[in-house]
């Protein structure tokens, strides 16, 4: 597979100009590295994955930055956090050399807490999602975007289980003190079936034997490692109706197709998930958007107790949002709409003109036909190829 420019290598050149260190977190494998060296190429590279290295830099951390000449990347840092309070020094050291330091990791809970004790105002930081069907077409709801099961699609069902055991052995064992690696794996696949459901913690203990507490320390291990979206509810101003339980969604489609033995497009437009992995992939293709334009990620749904249901809400300037419904239907249809028309409408009764709602559809393309872009009043109509455009406002 050639190469591919990915969305937000702007935002990473500009942070390589303006900031001694960037940080780059995101899921195993989805091109952090790759982007890196690709547009760095003249710059050091050390991973601190391979035990020489580890133990090199545990024995002299002086010493080993001494024979390190910046610009340097160090890959995934998460398995050597005192490696933070080190850079902080060097940087300190010459404030005004820019772009020298380079620093990934698949943890993004970890990273975080020690940039805020030890890089805050010495570091930007990003974060790369896998790729997008913004960046190629290859990008589908069965496959995912992850870059090596885009590249080798009649390999795939081989690369997402070689990479849940990599996952597993490593990820997972350093995050935390799971013993039982098989069981966080039947737990995964479990939560595959609730892709896309508000979250019921009870319901997921009890299949597995597990306490509600255990199921709570496992989502924040996957959620931690960029392995599941935790969509929260939008519930600003809106009474005391409001479902407040998030809903989850395994982050990569093609991950949640291979925890569903979902193989081929032909199963999955058979199988009864269909509706739950296209919601899902959406999610995904939203939030990749948000992050790749440098935008805050925030995406919400909307659930009340009386039944009134929107998949997905959007903040946008200046307090406006847009409504989102997924439908993998290839037809729709005016009823389809009728969430969204009636949450909006509500909405306008409360806040009157302050506040602007888009509304839209975003459908599975039919291969032979043109839809409407608008088939009931103020709601748009789109393509999931085309919900990038419709994101970033």
């Amino acid at each position: 597979m050639k190469a591919i420019k990915r969305d937000i290598t702007p935002h990473l050149m500009l942070a390589a100009k303006s900031f001694p260190a960037t940080i780059i977190t995101g899921p195993r494998r989805s091109g952090k590295t790759y982007l890196l060296r690709q547009l760095f190429p003249k710059a050091e590279y050390y991973l601190f994955e391979d035990p020489d290295i580890i133990s090199r830099f545990r024995q002299d951390p002086q010493g080993f930055l001494d024979g390190v000449k910046p610009p340097v990347i160090l890959d995934e840092v998460q398995n050597l956090p005192e490696v933070f309070n080190y850079v902080r020094s060097r940087i300190d050291a010459s404030p005004r050399k820019m772009g020298q330091w380079f620093l990934t990791g698949s943890q993004e809970a970890g990273l975080m807490r020690n940039v805020t004790e030890s890089m805050a105002g010495r570091a930007a930081v990003l974060q790369l999602l896998p790729l997008s069907s913004h960046e190629t077409s290859r990008v589908t709801s069965l496959l995912g975007g992850h870059p090596e099961a885009l590249a080798k699609p009649k390999a795939a069902k081989l690369w997402f289980s070689s990479y849940l055991q990599t996952y597993l052995e490593r990820d997972v064992r350093s995050v935390t003190a799971v013993q039982d690696l098989g069981a966080f794996r039947r737990f995964m696949s479990l939560l595959a079936t609730r892709h896309g459901q508000v979250l019921n913690k009870t319901d997921l203990a009890a299949p597995l034997g597990m306490s509600v507490p255990g199921v709570g320390k496992w989502l924040d291990i996957l959620e931690t490692t960029a392995q599941i979206f935790v969509i929260q509810p939008f519930f600003e101003n809106m009474g005391k109706r409001i479902i407040r339980s998030p809903r989850i969604y395994i982050a990569d489609p093609g991950m949640a197709c291979h925890l569903l033995g979902i193989d081929t497009e032909a199963e999955l437009e058979k199988s009864p998930f269909l509706g739950a992995i296209f919601e899902g992939f959406i999610a995904s293709e939203i939030i990749k958007t948000q992050v790749n334009a440098g935008m805050r990620r925030e995406l919400y749904y909307f659930r009340d107790q009386q039944g009134l249901e929107v998949d997905f809400i959007i903040p946008g300037r200046n307090g406006s949002m847009t409504l989102v419904e997924a439908k993998s239907s290839r037809t729709v249809k005016p009823e389809m709409t009728l969430p969204m028309r009636r949450l909006a409408s509500a909405w306008k009764r409360q806040f009157g003109n302050r506040r602007s709602v888009r509304s839209l559809l975003v459908h599975r393309p039919a291969r032979a036909s043109v839809v409407s872009k608008a088939i009931a009043e103020e709601v748009q109509v789109c393509s999931w190829k085309d919900l990038s455009t419709h994101v970033v406002t």
